[in-house]
């Protein structure tokens, strides 16, 4: 038996990246999928997992907008007759604008995504979750959220703001039997990175790209897929409140020149 047999699964910002392939990690293990995202490659992802035997729906809409989110799962609950896991895995960069410069409205698109967008996720997921006594709902939070170095003032403060959110959203539901879990990625080649990768790239200098983790190396999505999976799952149905970093051991240290 896989270990997502006969469950329904929504994913946000599943056109790329860490989405895309936790939505297809999550169809490989027996889920009926939902994906979602404000951009058309959504349609590619649905298209794939279908391809490989899987099932998919896809859904165009805005994460950060309530009606669009409500609607995903409505459509869940209609496709599916029910949703058992929510991944709100979308989020934005935002610019590299420099700190004194940055204007409220950055900041505000930044945590509509970003942080509203992950609430809208936790709570419309819970309106049919909580009737069930049952569900995981996992957020795509980071390892900038945990502390400054690693993304610009604005996504630092929303992914800061998203592992909160799970601490006092699991707390909100309490006794409910819907457990709520953020993931903290480092550095993992995605549409969002992919501009930090190819300017490595253009100096000659992509051996250095992830060198500060104890692996000395960046993720992969599927590396973050897999811990998705796993809070998806029942393997972690004692697992809730937390924020799980992925990063290669790079949160795990304070800044060191090297060891011996």
């Amino acid at each position: 038996m896989k270990r997502l047999d006969g469950r329904a699964a929504l994913i946000t910002g599943a056109a790329s990246g860490i989405g895309r392939a936790s939505a297809k990690l999550f169809a490989q293990e027996g889920a009926w999928v939902v994906v979602m995202d404000k951009a058309p490659e959504v349609e590619e992802t649905a298209k794939m997992i279908r391809a490989a035997g899987g099932t998919a729906v896809a859904f165009q809409g805005d994460a950060g907008a309530e009606d669009d989110v409500a609607k995903a799962v409505d459509t869940a609950m209609r496709e599916f007759g029910g949703l058992d896991a929510c991944y709100a895995n979308a989020g934005i960069s935002g610019g590299y604008t420099p700190f004194l410069e940055m204007g409220a409205d950055e900041w505000m698109q930044i945590l509509r995504v970003n942080l509203i967008g992950v609430y809208l996720a936790i709570k419309h997921s819970a309106r049919v979750m909580v009737p069930k006594g049952k569900g995981s709902i996992i957020c795509t939070a980071s390892v900038a959220g945990l502390r400054s170095g690693a993304g610009p003032a604005p996504y630092s403060a929303s992914k800061a703001g998203v592992i909160n959110l799970v601490q006092t959203s699991a707390n909100f539901l309490i006794g409910t039997g819907v457990r709520v879990n953020a993931i903290c990625p480092g550095l993992i080649e995605t549409g969002m990175t992919r501009p930090i990768f190819e300017r490595a790239r253009e100096r000659g200098t992509d051996n250095k790209i992830g060198q500060l983790n104890p692996l000395k190396r960046y993720g992969e999505p599927s590396e973050i897929a897999g811990a998705a999976l796993f809070l998806a799952s029942d393997e972690s149905s004692y697992v809730n409140g937390q924020a799980i970093p992925v990063d290669g051991g790079l949160s795990s240290s304070l800044p060191v020149t090297g060891r011996g």
